[in-house]
């Protein structure tokens, strides 16, 4: 009887498992590929119901694993809102996204799908996230000796926001908005950073912070979107490990291993993840491991997991970034009175100097996708624009990646919506638009196209041209090697370190309008030690009204509840000292006032909570009871008034009342940086992004207008510096 040694039946059982991968190679399965030949090879196996599944995005409500199976579904989304629980925890959206992925990765090719979500300042769908200042305010953030920009801090909230977002299992983002608002009456003007094109242009820097710094010598327009990769040492080798198929928790990694052994990573795999396995199995595979590195098989394996565990518990396995969208493409921050959805009224050279700049920098970083605006340009509905979509954005400036509709984009091509949908359909796939967020009658959309490619209506180039751009960008993010979520980067989720950063970004976003009646006697900053001080205004205790809509919900909330954070009113009474009383009167008469002998007022007033066009406002007035609030307490006590709004309101009727005036725009949940700033731990640096008006009868109003007359002009900011109060 012939006796094998251990070492020579782990390399034969290694011979065998070779034989039988090499009988399985695909292609576009190998990431050795080239990414061209990946996605030819998928292409070529693919048939037309798949390619046209592909191009559709549904919403999380419509959809579920067999659906994705049934349909071939590209794409999903959670729209303003759209969450799996009330307060669901990232361990329930993980389940969530990978029950859905199973079904896409159960069908014939195995083609993974794209979770999307509106993670616009931080990731605002989710329960206990970092919610971060809106963009009016992040445009305010530059710094005096760096005009127009401080990009660094907007790339930092990027990375942060691409954690959390991966912290639920999702991939893709649908931001940033490079929108440039030339009209506060817009009710998404808090969505822009500015209205000068210069500054939209240097926040595009948040794109490299959400998918990673572009590599040198990427060719231009090709989407780039980054990941985490670990080096292991371990004894007498190195391994490089990613992360792959972690589900539920487990850390199940595919180690590329010199040898390529297989057995060795099934080995470590479940020795890292508790799975249990036949005994026989594991033995062998540890003696495979055993014979390949003449290495104690204790030692190897306790070496491996100890590194590990060590980086999943810091966070530091799994895929830090996402897929960003440049939006909304083009001309959306310019319609006719800011009525949001309506005509921009520009010629082509206004166009390209205003609103396309900032999307030559986006796809110079290699942003992986564009979404088109509901808007029209000179009467031409952009999701109808061939002319812009693959003349320019595809052809001219050669974007690479994936055009994606906005939510029923395309329905909205016709007045009334969805009128002549066969119509909708020809005009936006042939305009450009490679996919469609239908987002809920998705068998029509297939339907509807199916028929259209197969009688010669839209040319099957077209598709192939929409396919081609979407599986690139999953190929680029990975998706194919990793398509399953992980438990990794929970933790990061609503971090101590990206609240700190948060609260960073608040104190930078802060404007100084107003200081004192005259230069010679400020108000600010306030002092910490007083007898008492009064905290008044609908704002001061109100984390829902502080955050703004596409927070929580689509259109926001108002009250405490909502999510965890710091209200205004927490900040001040955190900040002052021990034997100061605060006290809280959200809207004190006069004579309240009078009698209470209050040391100074801190007046929180602002603008509820709104998206889109709920928000469009042809008169842009502080909430009720906000004036009479200012009125009330400013009349009585020295006051400082925190204006909490996505955009310039009309002030100039109180202004002469007050004694010190700050905007705050809509800071998000980390209240706190307000009220370092305004006691003097850190100094007032942020300017005006926008132009704050007179009235409202002088818009639209902006900075190099001939009529330009404002309130406070584009870049005021008035200075302090930090003071140390005993």
């Amino acid at each position: 009887m012939v006796k094998f040694s251990m070492p020579l039946m782990g390399l034969m059982l290694l011979c065998w498992w070779a034989t039988v991968t090499e009988a399985k190679y695909i292609k576009y399965k190998d990431p050795k590929q080239p990414l061209g030949v990946r996605i030819k090879d998928l292409m070529a196996r693919m048939t037309l119901q798949e390619k046209i599944g592909q191009m559709v995005q549904i919403e999380r409500e419509a959809a579920s694993a067999d659906i994705m199976k049934k349909y071939f579904i590209g794409s999903i989304l959670s729209g303003g809102g759209s969450v799996p629980a009330k307060r669901a925890s990232p361990e329930t959206w993980v389940s969530v996204v990978n029950e859905f992925q199973k079904g896409s990765l159960s069908t014939r090719l195995g083609i993974p799908m794209i979770y999307g979500i509106d993670a616009v300042h931080g990731h605002n769908n989710v329960y206990n996230a970092t919610v971060f200042p809106h963009n009016v305010g992040l445009g305010a953030t530059r710094q005096v000796m760096c005009i127009y920009k401080d990009p660094e801090l907007v790339k930092k909230i990027g990375a942060a926001t691409a954690l959390e977002v991966r912290a639920t299992g999702i991939p893709y983002a649908f931001a940033p908005c490079i929108a440039v608002c030339r009209d506060p009456r817009w009710g998404r003007c808090y969505e822009s950073y500015s209205e000068d094109h210069k500054i939209v242009q240097a926040m595009t820097e948040i794109i490299p912070g959400l998918q990673g710094d572009l590599p040198a010598g990427s060719k231009k327009g090709v989407p780039f979107v980054g990941g985490k990769r670990m080096d292991l040492m371990l004894p007498g080798r190195q391994f490089v490990a990613f992360e792959h198929t972690l589900e539920y928790g487990s850390v199940l990694h595919d180690l590329k291993i010199t040898a390529s052994c297989k057995f060795a990573q099934l080995a470590l795999s479940m020795y890292l993840t508790g799975v249990p396995c036949d005994p026989v199995d594991c033995w062998l595979c540890l003696k495979a491991l055993e014979a390949i590195f003449c290495l104690n098989r204790e030692g190897l394996i306790r070496a491996s997991a100890t590194a590990v565990k060590s980086h999943v518990k810091k966070g530091l396995l799994g895929w830090t970034k996402v897929a960003a969208c440049a939006k909304h493409y083009v001309g959306d921050g310019g319609t006719t009175k800011g009525i949001n959805e309506n005509n921009t009224i520009i010629d082509f050279n206004g166009l390209l100097n205003i609103h396309m700049p900032a999307y030559r920098n986006s796809i110079s970083k290699g942003v992986a996708t564009v979404m088109v605006s509901y808007s029209s340009w000179n009467g031409k509905k952009m999701h109808a624009n061939h002319d812009l979509i693959t003349g320019f954005l595809k052809n001219k400036l050669r974007f690479r990646g994936f055009v994606i509709s906005d939510w029923q984009g395309i329905d909205r091509i016709t007045s009334p919506p969805h009128a002549n949908y066969s119509y909708s359909v020809e005009a936006g796939v042939g305009a450009g638009i490679d996919m469609v967020m239908v987002p809920y009658n998705f068998t029509e959309f297939l339907d509807d196209l199916t028929f259209q490619v197969k009688n010669g209506i839209i040319p099957m180039a077209r598709i192939d041209d929409a396919v081609k751009r979407i599986l690139r960008v999953k190929f680029v993010m990975g998706l194919f090697e990793n398509p399953m979520a992980d438990l990794s980067l929970v933790n990061q989720l609503g971090s101590q370190e990206h609240r700190e950063l948060a609260r960073e970004a608040v104190r930078k976003s802060l404007v100084l309008l107003k200081n004192g009646k005259s230069a010679k006697n400020p108000l600010l900053p306030l002092p910490k030690k007083a007898p008492k001080i009064l905290v008044a205004g609908s704002h001061a205790d109100n984390l829902g009204y502080q955050c703004g809509g596409w927070t929580i919900e689509w259109q926001g909330l108002g009250g405490n509840d909502l999510t965890s954070g710091t209200t205004i009113l927490t900040a001040v009474k955190n900040t002052v000292e021990s034997g100061t009383q605060i006290v809280y009167n959200e809207n004190p008469d006069l004579e309240y006032v009078k009698s209470n002998k209050f040391s100074y007022a801190i007046v929180v007033v602002g603008e509820p909570p709104y998206a889109e066009t709920a928000g469009d406002s042809m008169s842009l007035t502080i909430a009720e009871p906000g004036a009479s609030t200012i009125t009330n307490v400013c009349a009585a006590v020295k006051c400082v008034v925190v204006i909490v709004s996505g955009r310039p309101v009309v002030i100039q009727p109180y202004l002469a009342k007050i004694d010190a005036l700050v905007a705050a725009w809509l800071p998000g949940t980390e209240g706190q940086g307000v009220a370092d700033v305004l006691f003097g731990d850190y100094g007032f640096t942020g300017k005006l992004a926008r132009t704050w008006f007179k009235t409202v009868e002088q818009l639209p109003m902006n900075v190099g207008d001939p009529h330009y007359d404002p309130l406070f002009p584009f870049g005021f900011g008035l200075m302090t510096k930090p003071t140390k109060q005993t």
